[in-house]
């Protein structure tokens, strides 16, 4: 099996699914006696609270090498906003991201979805490393809520979801911006906070929906499962 570096911390509560999970799925594969190399950096979530590009950049760039001198030979970010930082760090060290943009558009073209609607907080939903890579580098057409919602949402995520609080109206406000999304004839929905599958787990949506954290958790079990 190959090493995998994650890089976690924000928040621990989407480390803990995907740590729990990459070991679970890996062992359904292989056997309970064994388990996967995984090496884990936990960030203080702060850093990205204070939303200053060159900060998060740097500091992912040192936790990047660390990991890499450790022998990790792929790095996994377990959460959605930090990749914001991947496109600096990448040049920068000898092996690769395993993107969570990447592992959403080969799920969405696996089941036909080209027009996907996106949610999280508001880099995520606004600026360019995750929804320009879905458009320019797999062509898919994305659009994200409008005008006092994409506050809202980022509420939510930044004050709620992330500090492990999972509230009806926070439940009921995302239930409805999907059904929007229906209206606004969207083929699927990404949940682009790693906090967003755990709120809706019990829900029904109006459409179908892409849980960027299940779908990370994939492309990390097949990268350690890997021969190549």
């Amino acid at each position: 099996m190959k090493t995998l570096g994650l890089i976690g911390g924000t928040s621990w509560h989407s480390t803990l699914e995907y740590y729990r999970e990459i070991n679970a799925q890996v062992s359904q594969i292989i056997g309970n006696a064994c388990n996967p190399e995984l090496i884990l950096y936990s960030i203080n979530i702060d850093i990205m609270r204070k939303q200053v590009l060159e900060d998060i950049q740097q500091k992912y760039l040192e936790v990047s090498e660390k990991l890499v001198k450790a022998g990790a030979e792929a790095l996994l970010i377990c959460a959605n906003t930090p990749h914001m930082a991947v496109e600096y760090v990448q040049p920068k060290i000898e092996v690769p991201f395993l993107h969570i943009a990447d592992a959403t558009a080969k799920e969405a073209k696996r089941l036909g979805y080209r027009k996907l609607g996106l949610l999280g907080n508001k880099p995520t939903m606004t600026k360019s490393f995750l929804k320009d890579r879905l458009k320019e580098q797999h062509g898919l057409i994305i659009t994200i809520p409008e005008g006092e919602a994409i506050d809202q949402s980022h509420y939510f995520v930044s004050k709620e979801l992330t500090q492990g609080q999972f509230t009806q109206a926070a439940k009921d406000f995302y239930t409805d911006q999907i059904r929007m999304f229906k209206d606004k004839g969207m083929d699927a929905v990404v949940l682009g906070c790693t906090e967003l599958p755990i709120l809706l787990s019990d829900v029904i949506t109006d459409l179908p929906v892409l849980a960027t954290t299940d779908l990370h958790i994939q492309m990390a079990v097949d990268f350690i499962l890997s021969e190549d």
